[in-house]
């Protein structure tokens, strides 16, 4: 069985304005298909896409309407094939800070929404409109999608209780909603990078020089990894048909430490 074909169809890449999700966005442009770029970043979302050929979308992932409108892009443009949920957010604390006081539960419960609610509600949304194509191969596939988990999903570090929970639960319902989605020929895998350089490291010289120090820690190669490296994970689970209900770790070999 070849590759899936993505030219003619459409995809949506949630967080697509930056880092991971661009380097993903680009390569499915590459591949022809017509990608929405979902993210709140307006200025630089709808400049990526004018730059592939696609469309924007502002979007709060966890917001059901703003998810049914990108899907509604994404149909209007071919059908919908692929889905990459790559949009995500961290907030660092302990579970009790040093002055003995909890994590607080509304922190706590904005990661969860975003980075497990809203990689939820695009998703399923996503695979309801994929269901209602007609299957593009004689195995009756009829779309892929990717979400991406964290490294931290296993080795998750001190202050990371929020984080690790959100991606945790991307990891433990990768292989029920692929099951789910059996029924209608929609593969469901998901990517947990480790150390990936993107635009939250920032810039310039000590911008560099921290970077270089946290690649030391990957077993090989000794440095970040990047947004295009994890985004070839990423394209090879929605074009290999036989990759389904799998939870990829994309990090060099590392294994976190407590801090």
């Amino acid at each position: 069985m070849p590759r899936m074909n993505l030219k003619g169809s459409s995809a949506i890449v949630t967080g697509g304005a930056s880092g991971i999700g661009e380097a993903c966005a680009r390569q499915l442009a590459q591949l022809g298909a017509k990608v929405v770029v979902a993210d709140l970043n307006d200025v630089r979302g709808a400049e990526v896409a004018r730059e592939i050929g696609g469309a924007f979308v502002k979007c709060d992932v966890s917001n059901p309407d703003d998810a049914d409108a990108a899907v509604s892009a994404a149909v209007a443009m071919g059908p919908l094939r692929a889905c990459v949920n790559s949009a995500g957010i961290g907030s660092a604390g302990r579970t009790i800070n040093r002055d003995n006081e909890p994590f607080p539960l509304d922190k706590f419960s904005f990661v969860i929404k975003v980075n497990l609610i809203g990689t939820f509600n695009v998703l399923t949304r996503a695979a309801a409109a994929m269901a209602k194509t007609e299957p593009m191969d004689e195995d009756g596939s009829r779309g892929a999608i990717v979400n991406l988990a964290s490294a931290a999903a296993f080795d998750g570090q001190i202050g990371q209780c929020a984080y690790s929970a959100s991606k945790g639960g991307v990891v433990g319902m990768t292989l029920p909603i692929a099951r789910d989605l059996s029924a209608v020929g929609i593969r469901v895998n998901t990517v947990a990078p480790g150390l990936i350089d993107t635009p939250i490291y920032g810039e310039g010289p000590e911008s560099d020089a921290f970077k270089t120090h946290l690649g030391m820690s990957v077993l090989f190669p000794k440095r970040l990894g990047t947004g295009e490296e994890l985004a070839y994970a990423v394209i090879d689970a929605i074009t290999n048909p036989y990759m389904n209900a799998e939870v990829i770790r994309l990090d060099g070999g590392i294994r976190m430490p407590p801090k």
